[in-house]
Formats: structure tokens, C-alpha cells, sequence
């Protein structure tokens, strides 16, 4: 398992895979102490509550996402961006088909074990 990316990481270059029904993801560019993911998501899809030690931040790259976070939810859309705290309960439905870019620090190195 490598513990961090090359410099340059290109799209054509990564593969997409799929940890639910109706999503998918590509694991950029990451070391120990951050990550960052493209997630795409099919209208309907859900990313189910749950919740991880690592902050993270979620940008809304395109459609729209209804977001449920500490037990608050809210409809963001292109352009918006979202913050987790650690080990709050967060998950989010795909209202609109889309993508989000999420940012981890420290790395998710559970998405990294195959």
C-alpha cells in the first residue's frame, strides 16, 4: 500500500470504484495527513449515515445533495461546501445527479486497503 501519491495525479490514470449502489468514487491525491476523493452520485443515490475520526470538508462540484449532519439537514448545491467534525453523524442524499469533491485530513486509509 503506498503511503502517499505521486506529484501529479491525472484522471485518465485512476480507476472508479463503486462503494455503493449508485456511487462511485476516484481516490486522488493523498498522503498520511490528507485526501482528497471525487465522488459521483446518480439522482437517488445515498450516502448512508455514518461517521470517522477524520475532518472533513465537502465541496459541491455539481447537482444537488440534501446533507444531514449532527442531526441538521440541509439542500446544498453547486458551489456549496459542507464541514464534518470528527465523529459527528453525517450522510447525505442525491437529489439531483452530481459530483462532490471531499477533502480528509488525516487520509482515509481505510478507503486505501484492498
Amino acid at each position: 500500500m503506498s503511503t502517499r501519491t505521486e506529484n501529479f495525479v491525472f484522471e485518465k490514470d485512476i480507476q472508479w470504484e463503486s462503494p455503493a449502489p449508485g456511487v462511485t468514487r476516484q481516490i486522488m491525491g493523498y498522503d498520511g495527513q490528507i485526501m482528497l476523493v471525487k465522488v459521483k452520485f446518480d439522482e437517488g443515490a445515498v450516502g448512508s449515515m455514518h461517521e470517522h475520526f477524520h475532518s472533513q470538508v465537502t465541496y459541491v462540484e455539481s447537482g444537488e445533495f440534501e446533507f444531514t449532519i449532527g442531526g441538521v439537514t440541509k439542500i446544498v448545491k453547486a458551489g456549496d461546501c459542507c464541514y464534518k467534525e470528527p465523529s459527528i453523524p453525517h450522510g447525505a442524499v442525491c437529489l439531483k445527479a452530481g459530483m462532490l469533491i471531499d477533502v480528509f485530513s488525516p487520509s482515509r486509509q481505510d478507503f486505501l486497503k484492498k
